[in-house]
This record gives C-alpha cells, sequence and structure tokens, in this order.
C-alpha cells in the first residue's frame, strides 16, 4: 500500500469531531446497500427520448424556456405516474454533438441513493452530465472531479484534498471570523449612507479571502490583482464551464441563442486563470509542495486540483449555500431569530466561537441541514451504471442497463413526502432530536448522505463538514453582533446592533 492510500485509510476529515458531534458519521444503514425489494413489480421505465433531434431540442426547451428545470421534473412525474423516467436534459442539438442527452430521471430518495452506490455506478466525466467542460479550463487534466474511484489517480488525488482540509482545520475559524469581520464591517457602513445594500461582491470576497489561506495556505494580499479581482475571476471561469447546463433566466430567446447553443471557449478566462495559477504556485507553494512529496503528483496537478477545489467546489457551494443562509433567516418572519439568538447567547455567550462550540447549536445546524435540503448547492447529480442492475423505487424495481445515465434533481428529491414531513415547507427544527438525526441520512447535497464518510472509495465531498460547520459558524457570528437582521438572498436592508 502506497504511502498516500495509507494516510487516506488512517485520517478522518472532520476537523477534530466527537463522537458524539452530530456532525460525526454515523452507522445508519443507507438505502444504497439494500437489494430491490423482491415483493416490488418489475416495470418498464416510462418516457422516452422522442425522435432524435426532435426529441432532445423539445425537452431542452422545456428545461430551460417554457417550464423550467423543477417544472420540467414535476410535469413528468405526473404524466408518467412515476418517480423513475426517461427523458432528455441539455445540453442537446445542434453543436453538442459528442453530448447524449439521454437519461433515467431519479427523483425520490430511495431511487436517487443509487447514485452514491459505486459497486453498480461510475462517476467518470459526468460531474456535470454526459457533457464535459474543456480540459483546457484546467490545466489539460481531468481533476478529481471527473475521475472514477476505479481510476488510481482518484485516490492520490482524493487523499491530497482530505490532508489539506485536515491540516488547515485549526486555520478555518480564525480566517472566517476575520472575513466576517471585514464583510458586515462593510454592510455596516454602506447601510449608514443608504436603506439597502447588495452584499454579493462583499460576501464573496469575504469567501475568497478564508479558503484561500484555509485551503491553499495563499493570503490573497500577497497579490493586489488577486486580493481586488480574484472571486471575480473565479466567477467568471467557473459560469464558462456550466452555462450550457444551467438556466439564469434573462430573456428570452437570448439566453438560448447565446448560453445554451454551444460551450464558450477557456481562452475568454485563459489570462485570468492562469493568474491565480501563478498566485497558488508562488504563495501556496508549501501545500503543492507536500502533494507531490507525499501524495506524488506532479506540480501542476497539485495546482489545477487545488484551484478546482478552490474555485468549483468550495468557492461556488459557499456563494450559492450562504445567500440562502441569508435569506432563510433575514426574510423569516416566524420568530426564527429570536430563537437562533437565544440559542447562540445561551450556549456561546460573547466568547470567542470555535468549531467546538457551534457544534452545540442544535437548532443552528437544523436550520443549516433544512437550508441544504431546500437549496442544494448542486441541484443536479449524475451517475452512470458499472454494470446491468435493478433499482428500486417505492412502487417499483426497473431494470437498468451497463452504461446508461442516472440523473437526480434534488430540490425534488429532497422534497420526497415519504420521507420529510410538510416536505415543501422550511422547518427550522425538522434536524433536532432523534428523528431529526435519522432524517440526516436522507440529507444528499454532498454527494452522499450526511450520515457518510467521505474516502477514496467515494465521491462524497471531502470538505462536507466544513460546509456545515463554517454555515454555523456564520450564523453563530451573526447573532453574537446582531439582535435582528433584515434582507433576503441578494440584499440586505437593516441590521440592529447586539444589546
Amino acid at each position: 500500500m502506497n504511502a498516500s492510500m495509507m494516510m487516506i485509510n488512517s485520517m478522518s476529515v472532520s476537523p477534530d469531531m466527537p463522537s458524539s458531534s452530530p456532525f460525526q458519521s454515523q452507522s445508519l444503514s443507507t438505502p444504497t446497500s439494500s437489494p430491490p425489494s423482491t415483493s416490488l413489480p418489475l416495470r418498464t421505465i416510462p418516457g422516452s427520448y422522442g425522435w432524435p433531434l426532435l426529441g432532445p431540442i423539445s425537452d431542452r426547451l422545456d428545461y430551460f424556456w417554457f417550464q423550467g428545470p423543477e417544472t420540467f421534473f414535476r410535469k413528468r412525474i405526473e404524466k408518467h405516474k412515476s418517480t423513475v423516467f426517461r427523458t432528455n436534459i441539455p445540453p442537446t442539438w445542434p453543436l453538442f454533438l459528442n453530448v447524449n442527452p439521454n437519461v433515467i430521471a431519479v427523483l425520490d430518495c430511495k431511487s436517487f441513493a443509487h447514485l452514491f452506490d459505486m459497486e453498480i455506478v461510475e462517476k467518470k466525466n459526468i460531474l456535470v452530465g454526459d457533457f464535459m467542460p474543456s480540459v483546457k479550463f484546467t490545466g489539460g487534466l481531468r481533476v478529481s472531479a471527473y475521475l472514477d474511484t476505479s481510476e488510481p489517480k482518484h485516490a492520490q488525488l482524493k487523499g491530497f484534498a482530505m490532508d489539506t482540509l485536515k491540516r488547515s482545520s485549526k486555520l478555518w475559524v480564525s480566517e472566517v471570523v476575520s472575513s466576517l469581520d471585514t464583510l458586515f464591517d462593510t454592510v455596516e457602513k454602506e447601510l449608514s449612507e443608504k436603506n439597502s445594500i447588495s452584499y454579493m461582491v462583499p460576501l464573496q470576497k469575504c469567501v475568497f479571502n478564508f479558503l484561500s489561506k484555509s485551503i491553499v495556505g495563499a493570503d490573497p494580499k500577497a497579490d493586489a490583482e488577486i486580493a481586488e479581482n480574484g472571486f471575480s475571476m473565479l466567477d467568471k471561469w467557473l459560469a464558462l464551464q456550466i452555462l450550457p447546463t444551467v438556466s439564469i433566466n434573462i430573456l428570452q430567446p437570448l439566453e438560448e441563442i447565446f448560453l445554451h447553443s454551444f460551450a464558450y471557449p477557456f481562452a475568454l478566462v485563459s489570462g485570468d486563470y492562469n493568474k491565480l495559477h501563478n498566485f497558488v504556485e508562488k504563495e501556496g507553494k508549501e501545500v503543492v509542495q507536500r502533494g507531490q512529496d507525499e501524495f506524488g503528483l506532479t506540480k501542476e496537478e497539485a495546482i489545477h486540483n487545488l484551484l478546482f477545489i478552490l474555485g468549483f467546489n468550495a468557492f461556488g457551494g459557499f456563494s450559492i449555500l450562504l445567500p440562502k443562509l441569508i435569506n432563510a433567516i433575514a426574510s423569516d418572519t416566524t420568530g426564527l431569530q429570536a430563537k437562533l439568538r437565544s440559542e447562540v447567547k445561551e450556549k456561546c455567550g460573547t466568547s470567542a466561537l470555535t468549531f467546538e462550540s457551534v457544534k452545540s447549536l442544535e437548532l443552528v445546524q437544523s436550520v443549516v441541514y433544512e437550508t441544504l435540503r431546500l437549496n442544494p448547492p448542486v441541484p443536479l447529480q449524475f451517475a452512470r451504471a458499472r454494470k446491468d442492475f435493478q433499482l428500486s423505487s417505492y412502487d417499483s424495481v426497473y431494470d437498468i442497463k451497463k452504461g446508461e445515465l442516472l440523473c437526480g434533481y434534488q430540490p425534488l428529491v429532497m422534497r420526497d413526502s415519504k420521507v420529510f414531513d410538510d416536505a415543501e415547507s422550511f422547518k427550522a427544527e425538522r434536524f433536532m432530536g432523534e428523528k431529526g438525526s435519522e432524517l440526516l441520512s436522507y440529507l444528499y447535497w454532498s454527494n452522499g448522505p450526511q450520515t457518510g464518510t467521505p474516502n477514496d472509495m467515494n465521491k462524497q465531498c471531502a470538505g462536507k463538514d466544513y460546509v456545515t460547520l463554517v454555515a454555523c459558524l456564520t450564523v453563530a457570528y451573526v447573532f453574537q453582533r446582531y439582535e435582528s437582521i433584515t434582507g433576503n438572498s441578494s440584499s440586505i436592508t437593516a441590521v440592529e446592533k447586539a444589546k
């Protein structure tokens, strides 16, 4: 066994979590390990892919234009009377000739769970479906996110990511709090001058700053251009890769013509990406060197994978999650803020926040989990059948053939009424208590259940525990600093200082 494999098997990516922590992976059984029930009838998968060319184009227009992603899936569930069916997912013709849009949708918790059983599915080059952005965006390399667990390089890269996170765990709290200080100082200053302020730019600067220091060990202040524009460089780099697969709700048909009809070239962001590459190479040299010495990576493999973790996984994820979390709290009219403030003051007081202290905040954790349930940062999950197998939903069993692509739309899966009571509603206390803890085995935002453990044999997010802890830390910080906060997912209109 090589050094990287031994390190993977011996380490825990969780930042010094005791076994009693609700963030610690639990030994709850998950649907992925259960064989299809023999009492369920075998059913032919309903739906079709339509006529060649016409079927995929029709589904694409429904998905992006006429219906939108959620209605697209809901209407097909109603039509087929099934949460498992055949359909097409963009991007499609005419200019995506090498992309096969045919998928089998799996839209309930039981069928969706098959996407994480690595004995029956594989994940090679399907991060965003059958479409794969050019490897020019990642230095000509297939980074870890595009590798299947069967590929030897996956273990090296996953081990490198987990080790990097574990080593940096002591930095996270101080860097997050320092960046939040800067963010809310900016918010207060601007609110003193106007009635409402957009916080997305200062928030993204905050996120970029603490992630660069925590993951890469690189201080953006070392490079004036990176400090000022690093976050926007990542925004553009990320956007150009996924534009053909996402709806941004601009005026149609302009969105279809200019955003969903072709892949944008890396040349449009190559200059910015090279600057980010050079920043990581110079300022993050200790982490890069460790990737070479301890995990057998080349220098370029270490740099480009660090950039992908920083930009695509971490920065992209937090840029979606934190505004949704702020919105859930700042726009609430049910008294949630008073409950959160009371819990934070009772458990944390005015003491410096730590990961240990926020683990005691059961309501705060539940609010974070509920936000992830209703607003998963990655809405679509994909997996390709590694072999023929039988997939089970609640009422039927379906034959899946080797090579078929499965697709789950998480915002619907996480509203499965057979698992979650009042599934369409935001319930702040849903994940509290014993019953709430059991529901964590169905919270799949991290490319696996919240009760799962990231390792080299699965594709679960290496930093899933850091994501939830940082989100909890952010909520706790807000209610140490403020009595109340008013706003939504893009702006803040008022804050009342803590008494």
